[in-house]
């Protein structure tokens, strides 16, 4: 039989030939200087079993699979089938991962959802699925796991991401199961064990006091210089938060005071989104200065995105950034949220600087409808919209006092 200070000696020196270990397992050493440890099995048919090499599959391992094989053969199983199906299986594993499966999934949307929302979409799964998920095979996920996953979205405040990733998972175990890489949907049966979160309503200030104490302390925010102005552009231009977040300065001219935000990053539907006219944002001179600014950070051949998030530039800063920004400054999701800034102005536009209501919705990006039922086109009142644009902007740093 072989002892490890025999097999050190071989290593040291190779000496080719067949050195046996007892039941037909024995270490052949080639010529080359290889040491493989194999069986020979002589019926039905002369047939190799490989074990690995050594030193790498030591000699008490190769011991334990030579028994496993020799299991095998007595219960009428070829050991080299076995390996092979082994391999096979473990090849269909690594391609049936959530990570993979929710990949090929995203593959198939991108033909039906416009850009943003895919990407949107890619950064949801990327941010708070894949560090738990991406290489889990798909079938060994159930409720409880899944459920703690979204627990910890709910945690940091953030219930509607909670929300809308439930449904990413319940859409990626639909395909999985529509495709056949797995048997059922565990994410549906998620519904109804997250928090409630009301549909529609966004915080917001709307007392004129707390707005100007809210855009001090945006002036004053101490952390990055990008985050700062993103909130001062959610104040200005109030548009939805996903359209400031992709902002790009292909879509700007500064010096003309307009941002045009191209119809397939405007929420609307698909056939919309691919025929539609860009979104005519008027900026005040407050808003076009703020941007210019973080210009040498963000601009001049760093990247498109006006804001750019920490993982590279071509990634927007998250969803949550602005609210985590703005949780900072002391104001909690009840108080006001990014996209409250919205409310906030058609609210005080109306009541304080007295535009026509038709002219805030046209710049809110709101399909309104006039008595006879007709849509104003929200391309219309360009120049009141410029008007109402830079009124807004002196009216909010009135407010700073």
């Amino acid at each position: 039989m072989l002892t490890d200070t025999k097999l050190r000696a071989l290593k040291r020196e190779p000496t080719p030939g067949k050195y046996t270990d007892g039941q037909g397992l024995y270490l052949r050493v080639t010529p080359a200087g290889g040491l493989y440890w194999q069986w020979r099995i002589r019926t039905p048919r002369e047939t190799i079993v490989s074990y690995g090499t050594y030193p790498e599959v030591s000699l008490g391992e190769a011991r334990q699979k030579h028994r496993e094989a020799q299991s095998l053969r007595r219960s009428g199983t070829d050991p080299n089938a076995a390996k092979r199906a082994s391999v096979l299986a473990l090849r269909l594993a690594s391609k049936n991962t959530f990570g993979a499966i929710s990949r090929e999934w995203l593959d198939v949307q991108a033909s039906k959802w416009s850009s943003s929302h895919l990407q949107t979409t890619r950064d949801r799964i990327r941010r708070d699925l894949t560090p738990f998920l991406e290489d889990r095979a798909i079938t060994e996920l159930d409720v409880p796991e899944l459920l703690q996953i979204l627990r910890k979205i709910e945690a940091r405040g953030a219930g509607e991401t909670a929300h809308r990733v439930r449904f990413i998972l319940s859409q990626v175990f639909t395909y999985a199961v529509a495709t056949g890489q797995a048997k059922s949907n565990p994410a549906a049966d998620l519904s109804g064990t997250l928090l409630a979160v009301t549909e529609g309503h966004h915080a917001a200030i709307t007392d004129p006091a707390k707005l100007g104490q809210l855009i001090r302390d945006i002036q004053a925010y101490r952390g990055s210089p990008i985050v700062r102005t993103a909130l001062l552009i959610h104040a200005l231009t109030f548009q939805r938060p996903g359209e400031i977040r992709g902002m790009r300065w292909s879509e700007l001219d500064l010096n003309g005071g307009v941002w045009l935000i191209g119809a397939e990053r405007m929420k609307s539907s698909i056939r919309k989104k691919a025929a539609g006219e860009p979104h005519f944002v008027p900026l005040s001179d407050a808003a076009a200065n703020a941007i210019r600014e973080i210009e040498p950070l963000t601009g001049r051949g760093r990247g498109d995105l006006v804001f750019p998030g920490q993982r590279g530039q071509n990634r927007s800063i998250s969803e949550n950034t602005c609210r985590q920004a703005l949780r900072t400054l002391g104001y909690s999701n009840e108080d006001h949220t990014p996209h409250g800034f919205r409310a906030t102005a058609r609210t005080l536009i109306d009541e304080k600087l007295g535009f026509r209501v038709e002219i805030i919705e046209a710049q809110l990006a709101h399909s309104v409808r006039d008595s006879l039922g007709r849509a104003y086109n929200r391309t219309k009142f360009e120049n009141e919209r410029r008007q109402m644009m830079q009124a807004w902007s002196d009216y909010i740093f009135s407010l700073e006092g």
